[in-house]
């Protein structure tokens, strides 16, 4: 008898798998290349934990982020491991759940999940009862104690930092003041100042739910160009660029293509457009790269 199958309804299961193993594409707006995802076993406890933009993927897609120490694994093999990558073993995990982090409802006590978890050199499985995880993820429906992560791999090990980190990034995405999903680069202007070298580009974006964000890039002759970020219909002159690691360098930097689009500067003059070009690829040189590591869950708030 397959292990699983005492442990999960049939129909839980199956939906539960056929999502699992499914393609888990970057959603259309993040306009990025997402790379593979790397093997878990990389990030061994205490080495450093993932970088922003990976664990932003991870947190915005996750309903629910628990604190959960797992108690046991079952080997999964067979059809209901179909689409495991080289080098992975699937597991039903079945964990004690300590702390919400993030999702409504409440959890049971216990919950089991599928888990693709990195073997070594020998092909085994590394120990991981009684170890103490942070899962990304999503429920079942009708079945409370089952959940659903929102990656194959989207179990990484527990620590202070991870979990700070976490918190932060979701209370960020709930706050009135987050920065809305980047889904395109609208028009842009350019404005050529009195004096030789001096000029104003602005550049505005389009974003899931209509809200304004737009890149302002000011030229002074003699000075480096100043850059900043307005999230309202007016471009406030104290605005800044935004800190590295923070939510809306992320919604920047791992949407924004790499050059201003073609449709962007269609009713600028030839100058004009050079300019606006120009500065948009400082905004994105200053933005640095978003530094993804691992591939995109299906969803992103």
């Amino acid at each position: 008898m397959n292990p699983l199958s005492h442990a999960v309804p049939r129909a839980v299961r199956i939906g539960a798998l056929s999502l699992l193993i499914s393609v888990l594409a970057a959603p259309a707006c993040a306009q990025v290349t997402t790379m593979a995802s790397p093997r878990p076993a990389d990030a061994a406890p205490g080495a450093p934990g993932l970088g922003y933009a990976d664990l932003a993927d991870l947190v915005l897609s996750a309903p629910v982020i628990a604190d959960v120490t797992i108690r046991s694994t079952t080997a999964i093999k067979g059809a209901e491991a179909a689409g495991v990558a080289p080098g992975h073993q699937r597991l039903y995990v079945e964990a004690d759940v300590g702390t919400l982090l993030r999702g409504s409802g409440g959890l049971p006590a216990r919950v089991g999940y599928l888990f693709d978890a990195a073997t070594d050199a020998r092909g085994r499985v590394p120990k991981l009862r009684k170890m103490r995880v942070l899962i990304y993820a999503r429920r079942v429906p009708n079945a409370p104690d089952q959940l659903q992560l929102v990656a194959p791999d989207a179990q990484l090990p527990w620590t202070p930092d991870t979990d700070q980190r976490s918190r932060t990034i979701a209370r960020d995405a709930l706050s009135p003041e987050a920065p809305p999903v980047i889904t395109g680069v609208g028009n842009a202007f350019y404005v050529p100042g009195t004096l030789p070298g001096e000029g104003e580009t602005q550049i505005f974006l389009t974003t899931a739910k209509n809200r304004p964000v737009s890149l302002s890039v000011l030229r002074r002759p003699g000075e480096e160009r100043r850059w900043a970020v307005a999230l309202s219909e007016i471009v406030d002159e104290a605005a800044a660029p935004p800190a590295r690691d923070t939510l809306l360098w992320y919604r920047l930097a791992c949407a924004l293509p790499e050059s201003l689009p073609d449709h962007s500067t269609a009713s600028l003059s030839p100058e004009d457009a050079q300019a606006a070009r120009e500065d948009y690829r400082y905004v994105v040189q200053k933005l640095g790269p978003c530094s993804r590591t691992r591939q995109v869950p299906t969803a992103s708030s």
